[in-house]
């Protein structure tokens, strides 16, 4: 093995640890999420303590998610820093656009439920994916 080689395969193992370390940190998020939202239902009756504890546990984990993705980010390649980039943008973007369009036709009585915030924020998830996959074959 040859010098080059081995410093690619350092950079895929570190690239693969923290990979690991974001999705680790991102189904800590969506647990805790969970726990903040039916917690307070299923578990502890409404309990006002237990229920604003639920809730900065979740913001914590949330704000170690964002910090474990920019680092993730901050070791990739330029490459996929611009795959990964082109996705946030995108799904920022569609995010935006389709949940401030979506709370006008409530607004304005074209639907009559109410709108969810989860909708926006599986939206978004699908988009970024479709935008990391789009990129990843654009460049392959």
């Amino acid at each position: 093995m040859n010098k080059q080689t081995s410093v690619i395969n350092r950079r895929d193992a570190s690239t693969a640890k923290n990979a690991t370390r974001l999705m680790i940190w991102a189904l800590a998020w969506v647990l805790t999420t969970a726990l903040a939202a039916f917690g307070p239902k299923v578990i502890w009756d409404f309990h006002t303590g237990l229920t604003i504890l639920g809730v900065l546990i979740n913001v914590g984990v949330g704000f170690g998610m964002i910090f474990a993705t920019k680092r993730h980010l901050q070791r990739l390649d330029e490459m996929h820093q611009k795959i990964f980039r082109d996705a946030a943008v995108l799904s920022l973007g569609v995010g935006l656009v389709i949940a401030s369009s979506y709370e006008l036709l409530e607004d304005i009585q074209l639907i009559t439920a109410q709108p969810e915030i989860s909708h926006v924020i599986i939206l978004m998830t699908l988009t970024f994916l479709v935008g990391m996959i789009a990129g990843h074959r654009k460049y392959r």
